[in-house]
């Protein structure tokens, strides 16, 4: 297997200041061992980090063993750390990740994040996961995959409606 080098974050198109609050490749990485010391926020902060990075075990060490991801998207529920794992580590090359923003509940333990996924070759994902964060650990997520300009506006709302900028 090849070392990967992952490259720099690019900044945050919504932020001057760059990445999102609490994301960046060249802050330290939280140690495997100290999931549980932190935050619902910081938990899914570093989940990003560290599957940018293909630190494949640094992620494990985030998802509870019986955690459930779902992508309604496709239908797919993914059951336990070790299937999440395996099913991103095995996606195919290309990707990178940038972190648009994360937003957690500061009283629970319920947290959102939208990324951007381009993948060379197929285009730019757009997610936005729905994360429940305990102990430290992710025990369950929702995320929502679309491709970025892949399905048609409707004729309909064409008088209220605007392209998105490109």
């Amino acid at each position: 297997m090849t070392a990967h080098t992952s490259p720099p974050v690019p900044p945050n198109p919504l932020s001057p200041s760059g990445p999102a609050p609490g994301f960046s490749t060249a802050s330290p990485a939280v140690g495997i061992g100290s999931a549980g010391s932190l935050s619902p926020r910081e938990c899914v902060v570093e989940l990003w980090r560290r599957m940018e990075a293909r630190d494949w075990s640094g992620l494990g060490a985030l998802i509870a063993p019986d955690a459930v991801i779902d992508w309604p998207a496709t239908g797919e529920r993914i059951v336990g750390r070790n299937a999440f794992v395996a099913v991103n580590r095995e996606y195919p090359e290309g990707w990178s990740i940038r972190v648009l923003d994360v937003l957690a509940d500061p009283a629970g333990e319920r947290v959102v994040s939208e990324v951007e996924v381009p993948q060379e070759g197929v285009g730019v994902f757009r997610v936005a996961s729905f994360w429940t964060v305990r102990g430290g650990l992710v025990v369950a997520g929702t995320e929502y995959w679309v491709t970025v300009g892949g399905d048609a506006a409707p004729a309909w709302r064409a008088p209220w409606t605007r392209p998105l900028p490109g």
